[in-house]
């Protein structure tokens, strides 16, 4: 995510509760979070990271996504297509990442996703965009209670093949949030 998109008084803004006694975690939320993104690498990056995140916290993820982004040549998808069994081995003992063979497999094969679509013409940012039709959505959920494990928007199961190959379902309701696509 482009670190330059801040909100201009965050000592004013509202906040979510996962925000407010961590100074990282308010970081992100009040500079990153909710923050549209249009940028196809910038929301690529943040799908990935949200797969490593599966099973475990947010903050564990911002916490080490310098070294992801070292780990995985910032997040280049052209870098990232053309790693090797040795590319993986070496993520395997690097520390600073998560270490998850199926994550570290699935975010090289999203990465020759990502090409193929930019091949075919297709952004991944209209692609992503298009699960709320380039808007974003205003949720009427309760913010104090824990936020919904889906979105609204595509509930029927996989839309595309290429959704399969990326080996995951859909953009799940905290990406979309994460990217904008839904107000806070």
């Amino acid at each position: 995510m482009s670190p330059t998109k801040t909100f201009a008084d965050t000592e004013s803004l509202p906040r979510c509760t996962w925000a407010q006694n961590d100074p990282m975690m308010r970081h992100y939320h009040d500079t990153e979070w909710g923050v549209p993104e249009h940028d196809s690498r910038a929301l690529w990056e943040l799908l990935m990271l949200e797969g490593f995140q599966a099973g475990l916290s947010w903050s564990i993820i911002l916490r080490k996504r310098e070294a992801f982004r070292n780990a995985f040549k910032g997040f280049d998808p052209k870098k990232v297509a053309r790693f090797t069994e040795a590319d993986i081995e070496r993520l395997m003992q690097d520390e600073g990442i998560v270490r998850a063979r199926a994550k570290i497999e699935a975010t090289i094969n999203g990465a020759k996703l990502y090409l193929a679509m930019e091949k075919s013409g297709e952004d991944f940012a209209g692609y992503v965009w298009s699960f709320t039709k380039g808007k974003t959505i205003h949720d009427s959920w309760d913010q104090t209670g824990p936020i919904p494990c889906q979105d609204t928007a595509r509930r029927g199961g996989l839309q595309r093949p290429e959704e399969a190959r990326l080996q995951i379902l859909r953009p799940s309701h905290r990406l979309l949030m994460a990217a904008g696509r839904r107000h806070r």
